[in-house]
């Protein structure tokens, strides 16, 4: 299955245009509209990979929507326009536009400007992921030294006698070293 994209363009002829422009290139289409509001309950309901958004449209501009649609962090966006002022540019980039693409365009600018919005997207999910691994760490960590220390103090252990009882006690309750350490800070568990 092809990336799952959804139109936003209030000129029914573009619309058409990009569609058929993305479905000869294997994308799938899953939903358009000429509305940015639409727009926006059209990318959850069909948890689209791509959004592409016209900058000026009914019921929401395309800025507004990129800045809704980029708030879940599910979706990348592509914003197309006629307008290429400087302070348009910085905002799209603001809202979490990916790529900006002028009007008119051919189909393989199109195809470009979307290959390269996703492949920062997906290298922005690796780093969300890997960011979030290492806070992950840091937490286990905080709390496996702390509750080593309060088994120190507590029973005479050495750091490494208190790190193999909470290891040992983790792998035997089948559970994280952080949530026995955390057990033993909260003062809910003892050797």
């Amino acid at each position: 299955m092809g990336t799952k994209v959804v139109i936003a363009e209030d000129e029914a002829l573009i619309r058409l245009d990009v569609k058929e422009m993305l479905e000869e290139e294997g994308y799938d289409v899953v939903g358009e509209t000429g509305r940015g509001d639409e727009a926006v309950t059209l990318v959850k309901e069909h948890s689209a990979d791509l959004a592409i958004l016209d900058i000026r449209m009914p019921g929401l501009d395309g800025l507004s929507a990129a800045r809704q649609i980029t708030e879940a962090g599910e979706t990348a966006v592509v914003i197309l326009t006629a307008f290429s002022q400087r302070n348009l540019i910085e905002e799209a980039r603001d809202s979490g536009v990916l790529a900006y693409l002028a009007k008119p365009f051919r189909k393989d600018e199109l195809v470009s400007a979307i290959e390269v919005a996703m492949a920062r997207f997906r290298e922005m999910k690796a780093l969300e992921s890997e960011n979030h691994d290492l806070q992950e760490k840091l937490e286990t960590r905080k709390a496996v030294d702390r509750a080593k220390g309060m088994l120190m103090d507590q029973y005479g252990w050495t750091e490494e006698q208190a790190f193999v009882w909470i290891r040992s006690t983790a792998m035997d309750h089948r559970t994280k070293m952080k949530v026995i350490a955390q057990e033993v800070i909260d003062g809910e568990r003892q050797p």
